[in-house]
């Protein structure tokens, strides 16, 4: 494994995390960090998408709109969307308990900003099949990492003993807030 595909994993996880630095993929990231498990169960299901995501951008690109670049945000679009309602369809059958913890956050993964932003970066920075695989899962785990530590921090400020004015919506956004100082903290290591 080369270098440069060691930095787009690291960069596309730490340094340039699509949820704490480009604040790409924030509906779940609001909504379904409440508990771990849901939320390393959003992740991975993110991971899946993420990583088939690259693989038909990939082939897109190389194959198909490489004579119509034009076609690029509207073949991604049908992409996105077509592999969230297979995941969706696949989750509801198989876990069903997971298909409704998950809620109205499964489907929605369809207008995941992150998703979309996943196959325009890895085009528009021309990456090719492994570095793109490579790409989606760094930034899969990513954004899996920014859900499970805000979920974390979340179940801990249940049980301590915090100013009931500062509960909710306001204590989740300062939280959010601190995660991103924190990782934009990673952005001289590249």
């Amino acid at each position: 494994m080369n270098d440069s595909v060691i930095w787009i994993f690291v960069s596309a996880m730490v340094v340039n995390n699509f949820t704490l630095s480009y604040f790409l993929g924030l509906c779940p990231f609001m909504g379904v960090s409440a508990r771990v498990e849901t939320a390393l169960r959003m992740g991975l299901a993110n991971i899946f998408v993420l990583t088939l995501t690259s693989i038909s951008a990939w082939f897109l690109n190389t194959y198909i709109l490489a004579a119509a670049p034009y076609l690029r945000i509207i073949s991604f679009i049908i992409v996105v969307a077509s592999l969230v309602q297979i995941v969706e369809m696949v989750v509801k059958k198989i876990a069903p308990v997971l298909f409704r913890q998950l809620g109205i956050f499964l489907p929605l993964m369809t207008t995941n900003c992150a998703i979309f932003g996943l196959a325009i970066f890895q085009t528009n920075r021309g990456y090719d099949f492994l570095q793109g695989i490579v790409f989606a899962i760094g930034a899969g785990l990513g954004l899996t990492l920014a859900l499970v530590l805000m979920a974390s921090i979340r179940e801990t400020s249940e049980l301590s003993d915090i100013p009931a004015i500062a509960k909710g919506t306001g204590l989740t956004l300062i939280i959010a807030g601190s995660l991103s100082l924190a990782f934009m903290g990673f952005a001289g290591l590249l």
